[in-house]
Protein backbone atom coordinates (compact mmCIF):
# COMPACT_ATOMS: atom_id res chain seq x y z
CA UNK A 1 0.00 0.00 0.00
CA UNK A 2 2.87 2.37 0.77
CA UNK A 3 4.14 1.88 -2.79
CA UNK A 4 0.83 3.26 -4.09
CA UNK A 5 1.28 6.45 -2.08
CA UNK A 6 4.93 6.74 -3.13
CA UNK A 7 3.98 6.36 -6.80
CA UNK A 8 1.26 8.99 -6.47
CA UNK A 9 3.64 11.36 -4.67
CA UNK A 10 6.11 10.99 -7.56
CA UNK A 11 3.36 11.85 -10.07
CA UNK A 12 2.36 14.94 -8.07
CA UNK A 13 5.96 16.15 -7.78
CA UNK A 14 6.38 15.73 -11.54
CA UNK A 15 3.22 17.75 -12.19
CA UNK A 16 4.32 20.49 -9.78
CA UNK A 17 7.76 20.66 -11.43
CA UNK A 18 6.11 20.86 -14.86
CA UNK A 19 3.81 23.64 -13.67
CA UNK A 20 6.52 25.83 -12.16
CA UNK A 21 9.54 24.92 -14.26
CA UNK A 22 7.93 24.78 -17.71
CA UNK A 23 4.44 26.26 -17.84
CA UNK A 24 5.04 29.29 -15.60
CA UNK A 25 8.75 30.05 -15.70
CA UNK A 26 8.28 33.81 -16.08
CA UNK A 27 6.31 36.13 -13.81
CA UNK A 28 3.39 37.55 -15.76
CA UNK A 29 -0.32 38.26 -15.48
CA UNK A 30 -1.98 35.39 -17.39
CA UNK A 31 -4.78 36.24 -19.80
CA UNK A 32 -8.28 34.84 -19.41
CA UNK A 33 -7.73 32.61 -22.46
CA UNK A 34 -4.49 31.23 -21.01
CA UNK A 35 -6.07 30.63 -17.61
CA UNK A 36 -9.08 28.86 -19.13
CA UNK A 37 -6.74 26.65 -21.14
CA UNK A 38 -4.67 25.61 -18.13
CA UNK A 39 -7.81 25.12 -16.03
CA UNK A 40 -9.17 22.76 -18.67
CA UNK A 41 -5.81 20.96 -18.74
CA UNK A 42 -5.75 20.42 -14.97
CA UNK A 43 -9.37 19.26 -14.93
CA UNK A 44 -8.51 16.81 -17.71
CA UNK A 45 -5.61 15.50 -15.61
CA UNK A 46 -7.86 15.10 -12.57
CA UNK A 47 -10.63 13.35 -14.47
CA UNK A 48 -8.20 11.17 -16.43
CA UNK A 49 -6.71 9.89 -13.19
CA UNK A 50 -10.02 8.06 -12.67
CA UNK A 51 -8.79 5.59 -15.32
CA UNK A 52 -5.75 4.88 -13.13
CA UNK A 53 -8.05 4.42 -10.14
CA UNK A 54 -10.20 1.97 -12.12
CA UNK A 55 -7.20 -0.10 -13.19
CA UNK A 56 -5.57 -0.06 -9.74
CA UNK A 57 -8.72 -1.14 -7.90
CA UNK A 58 -9.80 -3.64 -10.53
CA UNK A 59 -6.43 -5.40 -10.36
CA UNK A 60 -5.86 -4.59 -6.65
CA UNK A 61 -2.31 -3.53 -7.43
CA UNK A 62 -0.35 -2.64 -4.27
CA UNK A 63 -3.31 -4.00 -2.29
CA UNK A 64 -5.62 -1.13 -3.27
CA UNK A 65 -9.31 -1.91 -2.85
CA UNK A 66 -8.79 -4.84 -0.48
CA UNK A 67 -10.63 -4.80 2.87
CA UNK A 68 -11.63 -1.14 2.58
CA UNK A 69 -13.30 0.41 5.65
CA UNK A 70 -16.96 1.23 5.07
CA UNK A 71 -19.18 4.04 6.31
CA UNK A 72 -21.60 3.58 9.20
CA UNK A 73 -19.55 0.85 10.83
CA UNK A 74 -20.16 -1.76 8.13
CA UNK A 75 -17.58 -4.51 7.85
CA UNK A 76 -14.60 -3.83 5.56
CA UNK A 77 -14.96 -5.29 2.06
CA UNK A 78 -13.18 -5.35 -1.27
CA UNK A 79 -13.92 -2.50 -3.68
CA UNK A 80 -13.71 -2.95 -7.46
CA UNK A 81 -12.66 -0.54 -10.18
CA UNK A 82 -16.11 0.74 -11.11
CA UNK A 83 -17.10 1.63 -7.55
CA UNK A 84 -13.72 3.18 -6.74
CA UNK A 85 -13.85 5.32 -9.90
CA UNK A 86 -17.27 6.69 -9.00
CA UNK A 87 -16.12 7.43 -5.44
CA UNK A 88 -13.01 9.20 -6.77
CA UNK A 89 -14.97 11.36 -9.23
CA UNK A 90 -17.50 12.28 -6.53
CA UNK A 91 -14.71 13.26 -4.16
CA UNK A 92 -12.92 15.21 -6.89
CA UNK A 93 -16.06 17.17 -7.80
CA UNK A 94 -16.80 17.88 -4.15
CA UNK A 95 -13.30 19.13 -3.36
CA UNK A 96 -13.19 21.23 -6.55
CA UNK A 97 -16.47 22.87 -5.61
CA UNK A 98 -15.45 23.60 -2.02
CA UNK A 99 -12.11 25.00 -3.18
CA UNK A 100 -13.93 27.85 -4.95
CA UNK A 101 -14.70 29.53 -1.65
CA UNK A 102 -11.01 29.39 -0.80
CA UNK A 103 -10.23 31.08 -4.12
CA UNK A 104 -12.58 33.94 -3.28
CA UNK A 105 -10.58 34.48 -0.09
CA UNK A 106 -7.30 34.43 -2.04
CA UNK A 107 -8.72 37.04 -4.39
CA UNK A 108 -9.67 39.23 -1.42
CA UNK A 109 -6.18 38.85 0.09
CA UNK A 110 -4.43 39.93 -3.11
CA UNK A 111 -6.75 42.91 -3.49
CA UNK A 112 -6.34 43.96 0.15
CA UNK A 113 -2.53 43.78 -0.04
CA UNK A 114 -2.45 45.23 -3.59
CA UNK A 115 -0.27 42.42 -4.99
CA UNK A 116 0.70 42.99 -8.61
CA UNK A 117 -1.02 40.49 -10.95
CA UNK A 118 2.37 39.55 -12.43
CA UNK A 119 3.50 38.10 -9.08
CA UNK A 120 0.29 36.50 -7.88
CA UNK A 121 0.90 33.17 -9.63
CA UNK A 122 4.23 32.66 -7.78
CA UNK A 123 2.60 33.34 -4.40
CA UNK A 124 -0.24 31.01 -5.35
CA UNK A 125 2.25 28.28 -6.27
CA UNK A 126 3.85 28.28 -2.81
CA UNK A 127 0.47 28.68 -1.16
CA UNK A 128 -1.01 25.70 -3.00
CA UNK A 129 2.14 23.63 -2.44
CA UNK A 130 1.75 24.30 1.29
CA UNK A 131 -1.92 23.37 1.02
CA UNK A 132 -1.00 19.99 -0.54
CA UNK A 133 1.32 19.16 2.35
CA UNK A 134 -1.24 20.34 4.91
CA UNK A 135 -4.09 18.35 3.38
CA UNK A 136 -1.97 15.22 3.10
CA UNK A 137 -1.32 15.40 6.83
CA UNK A 138 -4.95 16.17 7.64
CA UNK A 139 -6.19 13.24 5.54
CA UNK A 140 -3.90 10.89 7.49
CA UNK A 141 -5.02 12.30 10.83
CA UNK A 142 -8.70 12.33 9.82
CA UNK A 143 -8.60 8.72 8.62
CA UNK A 144 -6.94 7.60 11.85
CA UNK A 145 -9.47 9.47 14.00
CA UNK A 146 -12.47 8.05 12.14
CA UNK A 147 -11.02 4.54 12.26
CA UNK A 148 -10.66 4.81 16.04
CA UNK A 149 -13.61 7.06 16.91
CA UNK A 150 -16.48 6.48 14.49
CA UNK A 151 -18.66 9.07 16.25
CA UNK A 152 -16.32 11.80 14.97
CA UNK A 153 -18.10 11.46 11.60
CA UNK A 154 -21.24 12.95 13.11
CA UNK A 155 -19.23 15.81 14.61
CA UNK A 156 -17.76 16.47 11.17
CA UNK A 157 -21.27 16.42 9.70
CA UNK A 158 -22.54 18.97 12.20
CA UNK A 159 -19.50 21.16 11.49
CA UNK A 160 -20.25 21.10 7.75
CA UNK A 161 -23.92 22.00 8.28
CA UNK A 162 -22.89 24.89 10.54
CA UNK A 163 -20.32 26.08 7.96
CA UNK A 164 -22.91 25.94 5.18
CA UNK A 165 -25.48 27.91 7.17
CA UNK A 166 -22.79 30.45 8.08
CA UNK A 167 -22.08 30.98 4.37
CA UNK A 168 -25.72 31.91 3.83
CA UNK A 169 -25.49 34.82 6.24
CA UNK A 170 -24.77 38.23 4.68
CA UNK A 171 -21.20 39.36 5.22
CA UNK A 172 -20.36 42.62 6.90
CA UNK A 173 -18.85 45.15 4.53
CA UNK A 174 -15.68 46.71 5.85
CA UNK A 175 -14.53 50.17 4.83
CA UNK A 176 -10.91 49.08 5.20
CA UNK A 177 -10.16 45.73 3.53
CA UNK A 178 -6.92 45.36 5.52
CA UNK A 179 -8.98 45.05 8.71
CA UNK A 180 -10.38 41.76 7.38
CA UNK A 181 -6.95 40.15 7.01
CA UNK A 182 -5.93 37.54 9.63
CA UNK A 183 -4.73 39.04 12.91
CA UNK A 184 -1.32 37.35 12.52
CA UNK A 185 -0.81 39.11 9.18
CA UNK A 186 -1.83 42.49 10.59
CA UNK A 187 0.62 41.94 13.45
CA UNK A 188 3.43 41.07 11.01
CA UNK A 189 2.67 44.14 8.93
CA UNK A 190 2.86 46.31 12.04
CA UNK A 191 5.94 44.94 13.80
CA UNK A 192 8.05 43.35 11.05
CA UNK A 193 9.89 45.19 8.30
CA UNK A 194 7.83 44.87 5.14
CA UNK A 195 8.93 46.29 1.80
CA UNK A 196 6.76 46.81 -1.28
CA UNK A 197 9.11 45.92 -4.13
CA UNK A 198 8.66 45.18 -7.81
CA UNK A 199 9.53 41.51 -7.35
CA UNK A 200 7.82 38.17 -6.61
CA UNK A 201 10.41 37.45 -3.89
CA UNK A 202 9.21 36.73 -0.35
CA UNK A 203 12.32 38.18 1.32
CA UNK A 204 14.55 40.91 -0.12
CA UNK A 205 17.83 42.54 0.88
CA UNK A 206 17.69 46.30 1.24
CA UNK A 207 20.43 48.85 2.05
CA UNK A 208 19.35 48.60 5.71
CA UNK A 209 19.11 44.81 5.87
CA UNK A 210 16.76 41.96 5.05
CA UNK A 211 13.00 42.53 4.91
CA UNK A 212 9.82 40.65 4.11
CA UNK A 213 7.69 41.67 1.14
CA UNK A 214 3.92 42.03 0.84
CA UNK A 215 4.03 38.80 -1.17
CA UNK A 216 5.18 37.07 2.04
CA UNK A 217 2.21 38.54 3.91
CA UNK A 218 -0.09 37.27 1.17
CA UNK A 219 1.45 33.78 1.42
CA UNK A 220 0.95 33.70 5.20
CA UNK A 221 -2.66 34.81 4.74
CA UNK A 222 -3.30 32.12 2.12
CA UNK A 223 -1.83 29.36 4.29
CA UNK A 224 -3.92 30.46 7.28
CA UNK A 225 -7.03 30.58 5.11
CA UNK A 226 -6.37 27.09 3.80
CA UNK A 227 -6.16 25.74 7.35
CA UNK A 228 -9.67 27.08 7.93
CA UNK A 229 -11.06 25.71 4.67
CA UNK A 230 -9.37 22.34 5.11
CA UNK A 231 -11.41 21.93 8.29
CA UNK A 232 -14.47 21.93 5.99
CA UNK A 233 -13.16 20.11 2.93
CA UNK A 234 -11.32 17.23 4.60
CA UNK A 235 -14.32 16.05 6.69
CA UNK A 236 -16.56 16.48 3.62
CA UNK A 237 -14.63 13.94 1.57
CA UNK A 238 -15.01 11.36 4.34
CA UNK A 239 -18.76 11.54 3.73
CA UNK A 240 -18.02 9.97 0.35
CA UNK A 241 -15.60 7.22 1.35
CA UNK A 242 -13.24 6.15 4.14
CA UNK A 243 -10.68 4.82 1.66
CA UNK A 244 -7.60 7.01 2.41
CA UNK A 245 -6.12 6.58 -1.09
CA UNK A 246 -9.28 7.80 -2.82
CA UNK A 247 -9.60 10.62 -0.27
CA UNK A 248 -5.99 11.75 -0.76
CA UNK A 249 -5.84 11.51 -4.56
CA UNK A 250 -9.16 13.26 -5.18
CA UNK A 251 -8.21 16.02 -2.73
CA UNK A 252 -4.71 16.62 -4.07
CA UNK A 253 -5.68 16.59 -7.75
CA UNK A 254 -8.58 18.97 -7.07
CA UNK A 255 -6.16 21.40 -5.41
CA UNK A 256 -3.42 21.15 -8.08
CA UNK A 257 -5.29 23.18 -10.70
CA UNK A 258 -6.45 25.95 -8.39
CA UNK A 259 -3.83 28.44 -9.52
CA UNK A 260 -5.17 28.66 -13.08
CA UNK A 261 -8.77 28.56 -11.84
CA UNK A 262 -8.00 31.50 -9.56
CA UNK A 263 -7.23 33.78 -12.52
CA UNK A 264 -10.48 32.74 -14.20
CA UNK A 265 -12.35 33.51 -10.99
CA UNK A 266 -10.56 36.86 -10.64
CA UNK A 267 -12.20 37.97 -13.90
CA UNK A 268 -15.64 36.50 -13.20
CA UNK A 269 -15.88 36.92 -9.40
CA UNK A 270 -18.16 39.97 -9.51
CA UNK A 271 -20.62 38.07 -11.72
CA UNK A 272 -20.79 34.84 -9.69
CA UNK A 273 -23.04 36.32 -7.03
CA UNK A 274 -24.90 33.08 -6.25
CA UNK A 275 -21.88 30.78 -6.18
CA UNK A 276 -21.45 31.22 -2.43
CA UNK A 277 -25.03 30.08 -1.83
CA UNK A 278 -24.49 27.04 -4.04
CA UNK A 279 -21.41 26.13 -1.99
CA UNK A 280 -23.46 26.54 1.18
CA UNK A 281 -26.07 24.09 -0.14
CA UNK A 282 -23.32 21.59 -0.99
CA UNK A 283 -21.85 21.85 2.52
CA UNK A 284 -25.25 21.37 4.18
CA UNK A 285 -26.04 18.42 1.89
CA UNK A 286 -22.76 16.68 2.70
CA UNK A 287 -23.13 17.42 6.42
CA UNK A 288 -26.65 15.99 6.53
CA UNK A 289 -25.42 12.97 4.57
CA UNK A 290 -22.76 12.32 7.22
CA UNK A 291 -25.20 12.71 10.11
CA UNK A 292 -27.69 10.37 8.39
CA UNK A 293 -25.11 7.59 8.59
CA UNK A 294 -26.08 7.30 12.27
CA UNK A 295 -29.38 5.77 11.10
CA UNK A 296 -27.64 3.74 8.38
CA UNK A 297 -29.10 5.99 5.67
CA UNK A 298 -26.78 6.11 2.65
CA UNK A 299 -26.83 8.37 -0.41
CA UNK A 300 -25.36 6.47 -3.38
CA UNK A 301 -22.15 7.99 -4.83
CA UNK A 302 -23.81 8.66 -8.20
CA UNK A 303 -26.65 10.54 -6.48
CA UNK A 304 -24.12 12.57 -4.46
CA UNK A 305 -22.15 13.43 -7.58
CA UNK A 306 -25.35 14.49 -9.35
CA UNK A 307 -26.48 16.72 -6.47
CA UNK A 308 -23.08 18.43 -6.20
CA UNK A 309 -22.74 18.99 -9.96
CA UNK A 310 -26.34 20.19 -10.36
CA UNK A 311 -26.11 22.56 -7.40
CA UNK A 312 -22.94 24.19 -8.70
CA UNK A 313 -24.38 24.41 -12.22
CA UNK A 314 -27.53 26.12 -10.93
CA UNK A 315 -25.39 28.55 -8.94
CA UNK A 316 -23.29 29.48 -11.98
CA UNK A 317 -26.26 29.78 -14.36
CA UNK A 318 -28.29 31.86 -11.88
CA UNK A 319 -25.28 34.13 -11.34
CA UNK A 320 -24.72 34.67 -15.07
CA UNK A 321 -28.41 35.38 -15.63
CA UNK A 322 -28.42 37.91 -12.79
CA UNK A 323 -25.25 39.51 -14.15
CA UNK A 324 -26.77 39.74 -17.64
CA UNK A 325 -29.96 41.29 -16.28
CA UNK A 326 -27.97 43.81 -14.24
CA UNK A 327 -25.82 44.73 -17.24
CA UNK A 328 -28.92 45.15 -19.42
CA UNK A 329 -30.37 47.55 -16.85
CA UNK A 330 -27.11 49.52 -16.97
CA UNK A 331 -27.14 49.49 -20.79
CA UNK A 332 -23.88 47.56 -21.08
CA UNK A 333 -22.91 44.09 -22.22
CA UNK A 334 -21.79 41.73 -19.42
CA UNK A 335 -18.81 40.77 -21.56
CA UNK A 336 -17.50 44.30 -21.65
CA UNK A 337 -18.20 45.34 -18.08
Amino acid sequence: MLLAYAAFAAVVLALVALDLGVLHRKSHAPSLKESLGFTALWVAVGVSFSAVVYWAYETHVFGLGLAVDQLSGHAPRDVGGGEATLLYLTGYALEKALALDNLFVMLFIFRALKIDERYQHRVLFWGILGALVLRGGMVAVGAAMIHRFEWILYVFGALLVWSGLKLLRPKRESENEAEELPAVVRWLHRFVRVERVDSPALIVKTPTGWAFTVSFLALVSIELADVVFAIDSIPAIFAVTLDPFVVLTSNVLAVLGLRSLYFVLAVAADRLVYLGRALAVVLVFVGVKMIALHWDLHVPPLASLSVIALTMLVGVVASLRASKARSSDDGASPLTS
